[in-house]
């Protein structure tokens, strides 16, 4: 859901570099075209100015800018968004990268990091004193985006939600304040942003509690996809220790070196394990999966928790996709993924099954603005192609296999969603929740400054 785009052509570049303390890049400058591009490479917009901001001070400036001016305001921290929400075409661009620093306590118990740091380089750096964070599950994904979702990651079992670790936060709201929030300072915005994702500031930065993580025995295994095995796969990943936490992804298997190329196109489950607990029990938490079948790949191993991020997939111009919630699989449902992967034309598709539970689903509903603890299961939908021409034929397999599988109403992970029309985000905050929200948009954003996400308007009145 994306407004339209309000050009304005009295942006002064000069005049904003004179204001900030961090680089400004205009239309004419040689970094532009780099510095405009986001993660999906099709989408192809031009903003009037790149900010490149260097702490809050800056980010303050360029929010009050906007606001006055009425230019849209486009935030980016590492640019994933599937819908391009982090470039604008003739806004600003608020470009939170160069914000990097991290300073944790001398007892490793907490750190304050920027928003601009991504989640493979703070757990690295964390990872050095044999600490981590739970981060979602792609290293090049910004620090802020990531957390301000929600965060559904390799420690989402044992240590639930991103969110679940935040404890305070620096944001820049939209009359140009920069604000400290947590449970005791300004508690209200801290519950919206734990889930509300941009729509009620710029976090510029997070203080983030953290658990002694060293080595973990983890990483990918990939097994020959039936229903039988899709199905005792999440019924292994429910009943194992809550230290296990494990993503199945059904797909056809890529050509690529590590699997033997009698498998390739294939069904099967490439399926991602991360196991914090005693190492000389993994063996026997991890012997129901490799029952499961005679895998193609094998390389679940006891590694550093910072390896389970490393390398990154091949480069997408677009993706088609969706996501929602549900209690269980049915194995009809299992039967039902393996025949319409075949239907699809797309140059990589996959269904992304996560068990959920453990300690995310201790915390109740209401205590943060992500509202699906209840749930058992998260399914991920995915299509990735080229060509843009191509754009409705993936659009409509991914509606049917979801379709398929139940979604209906049962609401999604706005971290995972694309440009969805109003209802679809509405179904991400239920019940309640929604209602909630509306009225702080309406406190803390009442013009709809930040509206290029998936946005929630403020309440009428």
């Amino acid at each position: 859901m994306s407004p339209t785009p309000q050009q304005s052509q009295d942006i002064s570049i000069a005049d904003l570099r004179s204001d900030l303390n961090g680089e400004v890049i205009g239309p004419d400058d040689a970094a532009y075209d780099q510095a405009r591009q986001v993660i999906f490479k099709g989408i192809d917009r031009r903003p009037a100015a790149v900010a490149r901001v260097a702490g809050a001070d800056d980010v303050a400036r360029v929010v009050t800018l906007a606001r006055d001016s009425g230019v849209e305001l486009a935030v980016r921290s590492g640019g994933h968004s599937r819908a391009g929400y982090g470039t604008s075409e003739g806004g600003i661009v608020i470009d939170l990268s160069g914000m990097r620093a991290l300073d944790i306590t001398p007892d490793a118990k907490t750190a304050w990091v920027e928003t601009g740091m991504t989640a493979g380089e703070y757990t690295t750096a964390v990872g050095e004193q044999g600490r981590a964070t739970g981060l979602g599950d792609t290293g090049s994904v910004g620090i802020g985006g990531i957390t301000l979702a929600g965060g559904i990651g390799f420690l989402v079992r044992k240590y639930g939600l991103t969110i679940d670790d935040l404890l305070a936060a620096e944001v820049v709201t939209a009359d140009g304040e920069i604000v400290q929030t947590s449970e005791e300072s300004e508690p209200d915005l801290f519950w919206a942003i734990r889930g509300g994702a941009g729509n009620f500031g710029v976090a510029t930065r997070l203080q983030l509690r953290l658990h002694e993580i060293s080595q973990i025995v983890g990483g990918m295994v990939m097994l020959p996809a039936t229903p039988e095995v899709i199905t005792g796969f999440l019924e292994a990943a429910e009943a194992a220790p809550e230290e296990l936490s494990t993503i199945a992804n059904v797909m056809l298997a890529p050509p690529m070196p590590f699997i033997p190329e009698e498998a390739h196109g294939k069904p099967v489950l490439m399926g991602m394990l991360a196991d914090v607990g005693p190492a000389d029990q993994a063996e026997e938490v991890l012997a129901p999966f490799r029952a499961l079948g005679k895998p193609y790949a094998d390389m679940v191993r006891p590694i550093r928790y910072p390896e389970i991020y490393e390398g990154e997939g091949p480069e997408v111009r677009y993706a088609a996709g969706t996501n929602f919630f549900v209690d269980a699989l049915a194995p009809p449902d299992a039967a039902t993924i393996l025949e319409q992967l075949h239907r699809s034309t797309a140059m990589m598709t996959a269904v992304q099954l996560r068990v959920l539970g453990g300690a995310l689903s201790r915390i109740p509903n209401d205590a943060t603005a992500f509202a699906h603890r209840d749930r058992g299961l998260f399914v991920n939908i995915a299509a990735m192609f080229m060509d843009p021409g191509e754009k409705d034929t993936h659009d409509a397999w991914v509606a049917g296999m979801a379709d398929s599988l139940g979604k209906d109403e049962a609401g999604g992970y706005v971290g995972f969603l694309g440009e969805e029309d109003e209802g679809t985000v509405r179904a991400a905050y239920p019940g309640p929740t929604w209602d909630r929200l509306r009225e702080l948009k309406r406190r803390y954003d009442p013009d709809n400054l930040f509206r290029l996400n998936h946005n929630i308007p403020p309440a009428d009145g």
